[in-house]
Parts: C-alpha cells; structure tokens; sequence
C-alpha cells in the first residue's frame, strides 16, 4: 500500500451539517447503516431489529468530568482545559492565553481553587499541580468547571447548563474523560433494555478521552502523526465475556472509537483479548489488522482526522468517503451531537 497522505482523508463539510445540539430523545438520532450491500438509512432505535441476537455490545462507561475552567493569572483572565491525569494526581492542560504563562506561575479558578504551573511543554500543554487531590479535587471541579465542549459546538456563553447532562452517556460510572465516547450518547435505558430483552448482550470497558482528540493531524504523511495517549482499562470478568463470544462465533460490536481502541490495544495477535489497565496510543490506519471486533457503531468524524481515519481501515477508504457523501447530501448531522453510522463488514 502506497504511503497514505493527510489530505487522502479530506471532505468538504458545509458547516451546517455540524450539530450544534443533540438529538431528543437520544435514540431518534439517525442511523446510516453501512455495510457491504451499501447504504441505508434508520434511527437508532433500530438498532434492536438491525443488530443480531447473541451480538455482545462494548460500552465505554468513562464519565465525562467538567475539565474547563476559568481563572486569573493575576489580572489576566486564563481559560484552562484539562487534558490527562498524572500519576501523581497532577493534570496535563491546554491554556488559554498560553505563551504569557510562566512555570512557578498560580492560576486562580476561586477563592479555594487554584492551581500552580509546574512544566511547559513544546506541544503547547501545561502541567499543573491543583491544592487538592482525588475526591477533594473532582468536588472543586463540579463546583467550579464546565463541560468540556468540543470547539466546533459554538456557545457564546459557555457551556449551557442542559450540557451538564447530554453530553454524558446514561452508563457514565468512571470520572475521568475530557471528551464524551459520543456514540454512546445515543441511548436510553429503554433502548439497553430492548436490546438485552432481543438476545443481544452489552459489557462496558473504560477509556478516559483525552482532549487530544480534537486535536488535527498536521503530518503531511499520516505514518509521521504522533498519537496521543489515553488511559483504558478492561476487567478479568469482561475480557472472559468478550473471548467467549469470540470462540461462540457471536459478533463484537463496538459502541464507539474509544471501546475500539481499547480493545485492540488489549488483544494479542491472535484476537484474545486480555485485561488491560493502561495508557495506550494506539493508531489505527488503512492497512491495520483488526483483531476483535466485527461492526462498530460511530458518529460522523471531521475531515483529516485520526477516527475518519480509524473507520477507513475499518471500512475502506473508498467506502467511508462514498458513505460521507450520502451522509452529507442527504442532511446527516455530523460530529459529537450528530447522527450516528452502523458500519458492518
């Protein structure tokens, strides 16, 4: 295979087509199924009459913690986005204004709620150590944070209080992601149970989105991008699940390019999948050998990304465009509150 350019993965997007809400209720998002007889179109309340009986869905339960916040470096107002969480309780972030900011420096979010800059980075991340740890800490940031929108969801005034609760997935249990798995916010505990009541199983893996997701792919050649890392995890009794399924012959189907990547980082290369409890920057392009999962439920992604990508080698390059362009003609929403594709090879 020829060496795969950044501009390969290339689309035209009206801006329209980007969601700037989320479907009500969730599960009246659309659905473009994508499999090899060709498109066609659903919602995702279909689900239970498209999937099969004895399919085992993987969920990832990361919950989305309000990682923005704004705060004042003495008189100069600093918007910070939390990025990944240290090892020793410190956290990655992304700052706005950043170039002024110097290592020693405090950023003041609240009277009680501060933060103490302790490296800068040539990526353009900081890191910051907060005055408190653990519960202490995830309590402040409830108090005082925001959710972490991506940039393409425009909000004058920030975050919208209907946010708090919509861009989080009903199965959230894990605090740690700055960016919602998004094709897990389409469903309702009545669709789950539909699902469950159809034969069709579900088991929840964990992987923290990092706010490097959003960030573009500026490698002109895609083999030179460097993947950013998140942190997974996938527990002894799910991994048992998931290679029973397998040596059954029942279908994996990922909800989401976050349980994907966690999976695959986790298998080994003869497909068993294996507990897993760190970070991975696995990066996934045409010509990967995928290893569990057989169809894989998505949302539309933005042009030149790491996740088209990811559903390229899934799909084929040539396929994913063709299906894009249906999307985009026949007035899909695309991105974190958009419609969503069932991709079946």
């Amino acid at each position: 295979m020829r060496d795969l350019k950044t501009a390969d993965f290339d689309f035209d997007l009206p801006p329209e087509r980007i969601a700037q809400t989320a479907s009500e209720p969730r599960d009246h998002a659309r659905l473009l199924r994508v499999a090899p007889e060709g498109v066609s179109d659903y919602h995702v309340y279909d689900l239970p009459d498209l999937l099969r009986s004895g399919d085992l869905l993987v969920m990832n339960d990361t919950r989305v913690i309000p990682a923005r916040l704004y705060g004042k470096r003495g008189e100069i107002k600093t918007e910070v986005l939390l990025h990944k969480k240290q090892p020793d309780s410190t956290w990655l972030a992304f700052a706005r204004p950043g170039k002024r900011l110097r290592i020693g420096d405090t950023i003041q979010f609240a009277p009680d709620f501060s933060a103490e800059i302790l490296e800068k980075h040539e990526s353009g991340e900081i890191l910051l150590r907060f005055n408190a740890v653990d519960a202490a800490f995830l309590s402040l940031l409830h108090r005082y944070g925001e959710p972490p929108l991506p940039p393409y969801i425009k909000r004058e005034a920030g975050a919208a209080k209907a946010d708090t609760d919509r861009y989080q997935t009903v199965y959230a249990a894990r605090d740690g992601a700055v960016a919602a798995p998004t094709a897990g916010l389409h469903f309702t505990p009545e669709l789950l149970a539909k699902l469950t009541a159809k034969g069709i199983d579900q088991v929840k893996v964990t992987l923290h989105v990092g706010a490097g997701t959003f960030l573009p792919v500026k490698a002109e050649n895609i083999k030179d991008h460097v993947m950013h890392a998140e942190w997974g995890e996938i527990s002894p009794i799910v991994a048992d699940k998931i290679n029973q399924a397998r040596r059954e012959g029942r279908r994996i189907v990922s909800v989401g390019t976050t349980s994907l990547r966690v999976l695959e980082s986790a298998a080994d290369e003869n497909g068993i999948v294996h507990p897993f409890s760190q970070d991975t920057s696995i990066f996934i392009t045409p010509g990967y050998r995928f290893r569990v999962i057989d169809a894989l439920l998505t949302n539309f992604h933005l042009p030149q990304s790491t996740l088209f990508m990811l559903v390229s080698a899934f799909m084929g390059l040539e396929v994913m465009h063709a299906a894009y362009a249906y999307a985009i003609k026949n007035n899909y929403r695309f991105y974190s509150y958009g419609d969503a594709s069932l991709l079946e090879r």
